[in-house]
């Protein structure tokens, strides 16, 4: 998403006016990978933070359809100016008291410069809303990872994908998840993605938490 972000913002530097130049954009892209991890740039997709399309001007702890703000940040009264995003990269904690975000402070004035200046040049090539999304389309998994049947047996768990093949994980090794997004899996169909280590781990994502309790059901051989 980075790379075609990239050549979507040099375009729009064409006709920009006061356009940065290459190096700039380029620079701006490498400081935003520190932020990419919670932000996307793509309108209405939010992952562990709000999407940042459009944050430029937007009022703080106003990004449509996102639920998860603190109190300390829907609390206040300022608009995402420069300044603003600025002093916030800086130090978070500073400027909203009380803030659930936790990141490490951007101690470099020219570091904070660069993803502002990213962040604008994003906005102004409108690339927010072209849904370059990086998350997978859990809807469109093959079988080896449609879940079919789990069960629990202390203390154990025991995948069955759609494949007839069964996987079997100590219980502290599964981990449970939703996703009610348009990528998420299908009502009433979860499905199992790998966590890496040694093939030991991995976890099982559902459409919604409802779902959880009523898919896994308690079976032992000597029940």
């Amino acid at each position: 998403m980075i790379i075609r972000l990239i050549a979507t913002a040099l375009i729009a530097l064409i006709v920009m006016p006061n356009a940065r130049s290459q190096d700039e954009v380029s620079r701006g892209a490498q400081a935003y990978r520190q932020c990419a991890a919670c932000h996307s740039l793509e309108t209405g997709l939010h992952l562990t933070g709000p999407s940042l399309s459009g944050v430029v001007g937007r009022p703080a702890g106003r990004a449509p359809d996102f639920k998860r703000y603190s109190s300390a940040l829907k609390g206040v009264d300022f608009s995402w100016t420069e300044e603003m995003l600025d002093r916030w990269l800086e130090n978070p904690a500073e400027l909203v008291p009380g803030t659930s975000m936790r990141i490490r402070p951007v101690v470099d004035a020219s570091i904070r410069e660069e993803i502002i200046n990213f962040l604008m040049v994003s906005q102004a090539a409108g690339d927010g809303a072209k849904g370059n999304s990086r998350m997978p389309n859990l809807k469109k998994v093959p079988p080896g990872r449609q879940v079919t049947d789990l069960k629990y047996c202390p203390d154990a768990y025991q995948v069955t994908v759609a494949t007839g093949d069964t996987y079997t994980f100590w219980e502290f090794n599964l981990r449970f998840k939703t996703d009610s997004s348009l990528n998420g899996p299908q009502k009433g169909r979860p499905v199992m993605v790998g966590q890496g280590m040694q093939g030991d781990r991995a976890q099982v994502v559902f459409s919604a938490s409802t779902e959880i309790g009523s898919f896994i059901r308690r079976e032992c051989s000597n029940d």
